[in-house]
């Protein structure tokens, strides 16, 4: 795809003035790094602040037809017709808060991830805040209008979305949006920031502590700007974003989960929640539901590269035998670990942490230790 063929972001042009190298990302151009590079920035969000431009995903809000309804009763009804298609307890969210859970195929199988949210305000009850997926955005949206009778799927991405993360992300924040201060993870509420009505979110793809902020699109260079002249607070490009979310131990679609690997294989068994397993009326609740009982063939694990050499996506995972058996799925350089790190499908078998395997390399067999993830502590602030 050429780069006239690309999308555009609201803050496409801000992020070539300062230098972002534009790639192809989900048919969007998007900055992969800036000028200080992909390690520099990576460090940058670990230690200070850093913005990233993710108005590539898919935020939208879906709303119920019928307004007659307010309140708690609203919020049922949503949910009602939502929780058809993910196997996250939707109905139980609080006014402001947030749930990460999945789109499921009836297989069981993980047609995408996304963020859920109820909203804080009593006037937009009977409406949730949904963001799915860059690469899946638009099977999800069709999905999801096809699905979801008796309620309406409005896009928002149109708007931007700016994900502000790192240690330092509160107190620098506190001088462009004082309403944020307060808000722990996963809660999400409308707030002003630069004195625009925004939409932000607790949360983030890091590890870190920030926010995702939706935008108005005609505000977003202005607040971009006037963030970046904070000196803790610098441009983040897709490349540390992967390394960051890497060594926190997060699956990116596509790649550490698809429609052919349900929760429970994606390590993902705390996504299914308690209330719609003992209702087992998701989509897949039989084969997801006997794994949890009786175990997955194949599961999700991390390791850790004994040596320096980085694995990389479809590597093979071998025993010190030589029997292949399984696949990396995500690898590269831990910069914060200090060492290579890699996410991958192993058999039963090989799950415990502890495990010594190989990784084939080019053919060469690379020591690894299956490892507990995340590689690094999270810092989501919960209060």
């Amino acid at each position: 795809m050429s780069n006239t063929q690309l999308k555009s972001t609201p803050l496409s042009n801000l992020n070539q003035s300062l230098g972002g190298k534009m790639v192809d990302f989900a048919g969007y151009s998007m900055p992969i790094q800036f000028e200080s590079g992909i390690i520099p920035e990576h460090h940058q969000v670990r230690e200070k602040c850093g913005l990233f431009d993710v108005s590539h995903m898919g935020p939208a809000f879906l709303k119920l037809e019928d307004t007659t309804l307010s309140g708690d009763a609203a919020h049922a009804k949503i949910s009602g017709i939502f929780e058809q298609l993910v196997c996250g307890d939707i109905a139980g969210l609080a006014p402001g808060e947030m749930r990460y859970t999945l789109l499921l195929n009836e297989d069981g199988g993980i047609l995408d991830d996304l963020m859920v949210t109820r909203p804080a305000a009593p006037e937009e009850q009977g409406s949730l805040y949904i963001v799915v997926n860059a690469g899946c955005k638009e099977d999800d949206f069709a999905l999801i209008a096809d699905k979801c009778e008796g309620a309406v799927l409005e896009r928002a991405d149109e708007n931007a979305l700016i994900a502000v993360q790192g240690p330092k992300t509160r107190a620098v924040m506190a001088e462009y949006a004082p309403d944020l201060s307060d808000m722990v993870f996963m809660t999400a509420k409308r707030v002003d920031v630069c004195g625009v009505n925004c939409l932000a979110s607790c949360s983030g793809y890091t590890g870190e502590d920030g926010y995702e902020i939706l935008v108005p699109a005609e505000h977003a260079e202005t607040i971009a700007k006037a963030l970046l002249e904070n000196a803790d607070i610098a441009p983040i490009g897709l490349g540390a974003r992967d390394s960051l979310r890497l060594e926190a131990g997060l699956c990116l679609y596509g790649h550490d989960m698809d429609e052919n690997k349900t929760p429970i294989e994606a390590s993902l068994t705390w996504a299914v929640s308690k209330v719609r397993r003992s209702e087992a009326d998701f989509p897949g609740a039989g084969k997801i539901l006997s794994q949890i009982e009786n175990g997955a063939e194949m599961k999700r694990i991390g390791l850790e590269l004994v040596d320096k050499a980085p694995a990389r996506e479809g590597a093979e995972i071998a025993t010190k035998d030589g029997e292949v058996i399984g696949v990396i799925t995500s690898g590269g350089h831990g910069h914060t670990a200090g060492k290579p790190v890699a996410m991958g499908y192993v058999q039963r078998a090989y799950m415990q942490a502890g495990t010594e395997l190989d990784i084939l390399v080019r053919n060469k067999p690379r020591a690894a230790i299956v490892t507990k993830m995340p590689f690094v502590k999270q810092n989501y602030f919960r209060g």
